[in-house]
């Protein structure tokens, strides 16, 4: 993976990890995101902790599966950011997932 793109990642990420309150989940956090975000089809965690090579599976797993924390602390950074980038009194920020594209033939909502 290109190193300036993660370091952009990490530097992005900077602001939500202060917002996890173990030194663990502020560790995985960047390498879930980038397997999340990264090249390769299969986004799940196994897939993940194989091609990043970066974190083991188990510890990959534990993060994603029994990894609790507050979400106040990172939906306050979240909308800090997104003020900061469409800030203003009468500014609104809708984000619709409606439209990304799906794969298969047998789900609900698979694009034609």
């Amino acid at each position: 993976m290109d190193r300036d793109w993660r370091a952009d990642l990490d530097a992005w990420l900077e602001p939500f990890l202060a917002g996890l309150g173990h030194k663990a989940q502020r560790s995985m956090c960047p390498a879930y995101i980038a397997g999340l975000i990264g090249p390769g089809d299969r986004k799940s965690i196994q897939p993940i902790a194989a091609r990043t090579g970066e974190v083991p599976y188990d510890r990959l797993h534990h993060f994603v599966n029994t990894g609790g924390w507050d979400s106040a602390p990172l939906e306050a950074a979240l909308w800090r950011h997104a003020d900061r980038l469409v800030g203003g009194p009468r500014s609104w920020l809708i984000v619709d997932d409606t439209a990304l594209p799906k794969k298969g033939t047998h789900s609900v909502g698979v694009a034609p």
